[in-house]
């Protein structure tokens, strides 16, 4: 076992390859998770602002009648 955590003598080079990319992928995760959230917030508003848009249109429609 010791012999394959060594890796031949560049088991500094590998483990730390290993852990590089370990770290990047962890952070695209979050990066994704966070965009999305994002994503999800800003439609919400939207969807707010066009509901609140269609509320005021239909009452200033009936007010003119």
């Amino acid at each position: 076992m010791a012999d394959f955590l060594a890796m031949g003598g560049y088991a500094a080079f590998v483990w730390s390859a290993y852990g590089v990319t370990a770290l990047v992928l962890a952070g695209l995760g979050l990066a994704t998770v966070l965009s999305a959230r994002r994503a999800r917030a800003a439609l919400h508003e939207a969807e707010q602002q066009i509901q609140g848009r269609r509320r005021t249109s239909r009452a200033q429609a009936r007010a003119q009648r």
